[in-house]
């Protein structure tokens, strides 16, 4: 994720919207801050963050500032331990995890229709990570990182992952 954000970005891409607010009505402090990041982390990348220093720190001030919990209280928030959290947050935007059958057959698609045709390996990246989102079933997939399914999909270095 980018980390520098014009004033107008942040408030575009990580203000809180109504069914947000419904979200978090049950959440405080570290938890509300964390929670609220991961949504709007989620929304915009359609991954959930691996370690809290993804989060920009713009976006940071400005959530904090919204729900009311000092940005400092971000670096309590346990995210490797927040599943209930990422679970709560896939269910509310019609995403599920990712299974077998769904990396055979993105590798089977990379393979057959984008390798041949597109050699730029970030552009071949951008294709697997867009086919991930819009999966065409009702229930959208989402990967558990983007590194994993790049190692796994193409064999790149988890370095070369977006």
């Amino acid at each position: 994720m980018r980390q520098e954000w014009s004033p107008e970005d942040v408030v575009a891409c990580w203000t809180l919207v109504d069914g947000d607010w419904d979200l978090v009505a049950n959440k405080s402090g570290p938890t509300r801050l964390g929670f609220c990041l991961m949504l709007k982390f989620f929304e915009i990348e359609g991954r959930f963050p691996e370690f809290i220093e993804e989060f920009p720190q713009p976006a940071v001030e400005y959530v904090a500032a919204l729900v009311k919990v000092p940005p400092a209280k971000l670096a309590t928030y346990d995210l490797a331990g927040a599943k209930r959290h990422r679970k709560q947050i896939r269910e509310a935007l019609g995403f599920r995890p990712s299974t077998l059958a769904d990396e055979e057959r993105l590798t089977e698609w990379l393979a057959t229709e984008v390798c041949p045709v597109e050699l730029v390996e970030d552009r071949q990246r951008e294709a697997l990570l867009v086919q991930i989102v819009s999966s065409g079933s009702s229930r959208r997939v989402v990967p558990a990182s983007r590194r994993y399914w790049w190692r796994r999909v193409t064999g790149g270095s988890a370095r070369s992952a977006p």
